[in-house]
């Protein structure tokens, strides 16, 4: 009995705790419900100030992920992404044996795919993610020994000589003009292809360049298939879609095997000696279009087939591999850097590194390209930027907007329920462009996330890592009909909130980006060497770096009787008040 009655108490206690703790959270601005009356719920409108700025070169060394090939926006112009990393050995001071016969040198990195379905012979049909232009399209990829060593990267430790720029693909090709040893000769040159059929017999195709300067990023599944002996039976292995190269057996010969051992010895010493990959894309001549994909190369790595025998006098011939990562340890990780080159287009008149105009449009452009300042709230005549750039504050000013919300929660007792900033996409400008799926809100004064990201504890969705978060959004919604994209809603209802109950709280600036991973959250530098002295911003989020797509927003100067003053940016702050 008193055992019962003890966990009455306590379920008692926890659930007065429970409504306590919502309603706390229901009253976090008003403080009072006010007692029995009826609340209706209404939506206000505010001033969002909107502009462009122009992304210079930044910081590029150790994206999660990177991306490889060209790519075509009709509405951005092209983009060439190419690619530089370190390798390392699978294993170190590896035992090779003598009489060395190299079979085959095959470069694999794994693409992002879904499996689609499955079919009655067990082939798996595949889609690529992350992958933009025709299905056609075409490049011609080269991949070269990187005679650059890739120098550490510390972000705390802000040094031109130790990080590596979007824009350095410029440095790569420069050196290699001047000094032949900066990239020997393309590794994947092979123009006899070795195909195998079902049975496993291997059948040669002659002058086929069709893997390097026909490259296409093949959705198809690989086909593994080891002949039965006279103890095993045959083995079928299938792989998900990757990038697949046959690599110069002479080069490896050289490079490792015929190599002193103190070279193979340890990392440190490896990576001196063999400096990297260098991954170099340009138009195929033989197509019209082009295509570019998100890689793992995380993933990556070079396999050699070899035979030896365990030394001279040996009468067994052993078949061995030896592999070589394009990844290593997370104490110990490669140095890579995205190297991309961005052509000109219209879009960039409407940017700007040092122009705090409002803008009727705003352009997103992720890499080297483009991004939006979004000031809440009509801040006229509260401040201005000085000769350096910086924003200064009147003292003791603030908005008219910004002081009316907080009388109406004081005097008023209006309680902010929720709070979206809504940005409409220009659908004709991006008529036939891909779209970003996402876009991210970010703290610009203090390059950090906002409250209301912290605070959203949402996964992924439907097993979908890039769609966590869900609460605070960013995600675009799409036309049932057109299948374009109409609209993106960001929630900011706890960053509203800290604005109206805190006077102390600053109204900081906030940077929109597209995104390629909304759980990427860092922000690299900015080249301090390459941008104005007056540039609002000095850094941008790694993740939209990591994307080459882009989107036309409408901003929030659109005159009234202009046919797109409805499609502004909105901020929208619902509330309960009294009646």
């Amino acid at each position: 009995m008193y055992n019962t009655s003890f966990f009455k108490k306590i379920l008692l206690i926890a659930t007065v705790a429970v409504f306590y703790s919502c309603d706390k959270e229901f009253n976090a601005i008003g403080d009072d419900l006010i007692g029995d009356n009826h609340f209706d719920l209404e939506a206000e409108d505010y001033t969002v100030t909107t502009y462009n700025q122009k992304v210079t070169p930044v910081v590029s060394n150790n994206l999660p992920v990177n991306a490889l090939g060209i790519y075509n926006n009709p509405v951005f112009g092209t983009t060439t992404a190419n690619f530089n990393t370190q390798v390392t050995l699978e294993s170190y001071a590896p035992t090779l044996g003598v009489e060395v016969a190299i079979d085959s040198v095959t470069l694999n990195i794994p693409y992002f795919s879904t499996a689609k379905s499955i079919n009655e012979k067990g082939v798996t049909t595949y889609e690529l993610n992350s992958i933009y232009g025709p299905e056609e399209g075409k490049i011609k990829l080269s991949v070269y020994e990187s005679g650059i060593l890739l120098n550490n990267y510390n972000a705390n430790n802000y040094d031109i000589s130790r990080f590596y720029n979007t824009d350095g693909n410029s440095l790569f090709e420069t050196q290699a003009t001047t000094n032949p040893n900066v990239f020997g000769t393309r590794l994947n040159d092979q123009t006899t292809k070795i195909v195998k059929d079902d049975a496993g017999n291997p059948t040669t195709i002659e002058n086929d360049t069709s893997e390097n300067d026909e490259f296409i990023f093949s959705p198809k599944e690989i086909k593994e298939t080891t002949p039965a002996t006279t103890t095993t039976a045959q083995v079928i292995k299938r792989i998900k879609p990757e990038m697949r190269l046959h690599l110069n057996k002479d080069f490896f010969k050289a490079k490792i095997f015929d190599a002193p051992a103190s070279k193979l010895a340890s990392d440190e010493v490896f990576k001196n000696y063999f400096k990297g990959l260098y991954f170099k894309v340009e138009k195929s001549a033989k197509s019209e279009y082009t295509r570019m994909a998100m890689m793992n190369f995380n993933g990556g790595k070079i396999t050699i087939f070899y035979k030896s025998k365990a030394t001279a006098e040996a009468t067994t011939v052993d078949s061995k591999t030896l592999v070589i990562n394009l990844t290593g340890p997370s104490t110990n990780p490669l140095n890579t850097v995205s190297l991309l080159e961005e052509g000109t287009t219209d879009y960039t008149n409407g940017t700007a590194e040092d122009d705090d105009t409002p803008d009727e449009k705003l352009y997103l452009k992720g890499g080297q390209g483009s991004m939006a300042v979004i000031k809440l709230f009509d801040e006229t005549d509260l401040g201005s930027y000085n000769d350096k750039g910086e924003w200064i504050t009147k003292p003791n000013s603030v908005s008219d907007e910004l002081d009316e919300i907080r009388n109406n929660v004081t005097f008023k007792k209006w309680l902010a329920n929720e709070a979206n900033l809504v940005f409409t996409i220009d659908s004709q400008k991006m008529a036939g462009a891909p779209e970003p799926d996402r876009i991210y809100l970010y703290d610009l004064d203090n390059n950090m996330v906002l409250t209301d990201y912290t605070a959203d504890r949402t996964t992924a969705l439907n097993g979908d890592a890039k769609k966590s978060k869900a609460v605070f959004n960013g995600m675009i919604n799409i036309d049932a009909t057109s299948k374009r994209g109409t609209t993106y809603k960001i929630r900011i209802t706890n960053h509203i909130r800290n604005l109206i109950k805190n006077a102390d709280v600053k109204n900081v600036k906030l940077g929109l980006v597209v995104t390629e991973d909304i759980n990427t959250i860092i922000s690299n530098k900015l080249d301090k060497t390459k941008i104005n002295y007056k540039s609002l911003i000095t850094e941008v989020p790694a993740a939209s770096i990591m994307s080459p797509l882009g989107t036309v927003l409408f901003g929030g100067n659109i005159p009234q009787g202009n046919s797109n003053y409805d499609k502004r940016v909105k901020l929208k702050i619902y509330y309960t008040k009294p009646n």
